[in-house]
């Protein structure tokens, strides 16, 4: 009999302080199915076929499959979280603004930065000559963590019946309205700093189209000559902005302004990646080099009531994410701003 059918599962593995399917691995190695008919489904997956479980497609089964046995109850947290993260990964708009992810196991933490006011070229280094240093030092401001999430209030005889890809669905959409909120935060730490009243000094600089009211090809030039060191590849852009961006004469037409836009397609000004944004503020830019500009940090992965979600108390169980953004290089983000 295979390793995964006689894993002992209960809520005690969610306490432990390491992922669920981290648990499952380190019982139930991946590495000793290589090759065979379970190759390509990691550990919670396996115990998904262990109590024939199927979460999506036509066939797929109803809640109640989770709680036919107490073993099989431990799953459900677990696939909650990744039916949030689904939807999370789909939006896929934070992956394409942050240049580094890092994941830790407290609520304090300080980034890096390079110390300021000297000269970061790669110089000439004559022999014997000393060569030049990048100081790299830690901020003096934490990064401010918020935890965002949802309430999930619903009873366990409404939900029992229905098929796992429709309640997937639903857990999909709290995953983008977190994102959604998470976006907002990292919009904020572009624009304003990532320390409040900007303690850490590193606010965008910003500059104004030169006409009130109005957005031209020139002014999009002018910002991304604001990018001395940094490429401008990504914009984030308020919706009202969005509108003036797309009937700019010069992007109608992909052959026009050529020799700036490296893709040549509509969409893309002078090479950048657009993204549009109900979180930045009306009338703004904010203009990014996405390799350079952002951390997120976050407190762990999804987290879910699992107490609840295994004792078929749906009626107020919470999913919560614990993150914040930090700035790498000031100087990757410049915004622009609509004169009024």
């Amino acid at each position: 009999m295979a390793n995964y059918q006689t894993i002992k599962l209960d809520k005690s593995m969610y306490r432990a302080g390491i992922p669920f399917t981290a648990q499952l691995e380190k019982l139930d190695p991946s590495a000793q199915y290589a090759g065979g008919e379970l190759a390509g489904l990691d550990a919670f997956e396996r115990q998904l076929k262990r109590f024939d479980i199927k979460v999506s497609g036509a066939g797929s089964d109803t809640i109640s499959k989770f709680f036919s046995t107490g073993d099989s109850a431990a799953l459900f947290p677990e696939y909650v979280s990744r039916a949030v993260m689904q939807g999370v990964d789909e939006s896929g708009v934070l992956a394409n603004i942050i240049a580094s992810k890092t994941v830790i196991n407290s609520l304090d933490y300080r980034t890096i930065t390079t110390a300021e006011g000297h000269d970061t070229a790669a110089s000439v280094v004559q022999e014997g000559a000393e060569i030049p240093e990048t100081v790299v030092k830690l901020k003096d401001n934490l990064v401010k963590l918020t935890k965002r999430g949802r309430m999930l209030v619903a009873s366990y005889e409404a939900v029992k019946f229905q098929r796992i890809d429709l309640f997937s669905v639903v857990l999909r959409q709290i995953g983008m309205n977190i994102t959604k909120a998470q976006l907002a935060d990292a919009v904020n730490a572009l624009i304003n700093g990532d320390a409040a009243s900007d303690a850490n000094g590193n606010a965008a600089d910003a500059i104004e189209t030169a006409q009130a009211g109005t957005l031209t090809y020139d002014d999009l030039l002018a910002l991304w000559s604001q990018f001395e060191d940094f490429h401008m590849n990504t914009l984030i852009v308020a919706p009202d902005m969005m509108q003036k961006l797309l009937a700019i004469e010069e992007l109608r037409d992909p052959v026009a302004g050529l020799n700036f836009s490296g893709s040549g397609v509509i969409g893309t000004p002078l090479g950048a990646n657009v993204i549009r944004c109900a979180a930045a503020p009306a009338g703004t830019i904010v203009a990014l080099d996405k390799n350079f500009a952002l951390e997120m940090v976050t407190a762990g992965d999804i987290l879910v009531d699992y107490d609840k979600l295994i004792n078929t108390q749906l009626e107020r169980a919470a999913v919560t994410s614990i993150s914040g953004f930090a700035k790498l290089f000031p100087q990757a983000v410049k915004v622009l701003k609509l004169k009024q």
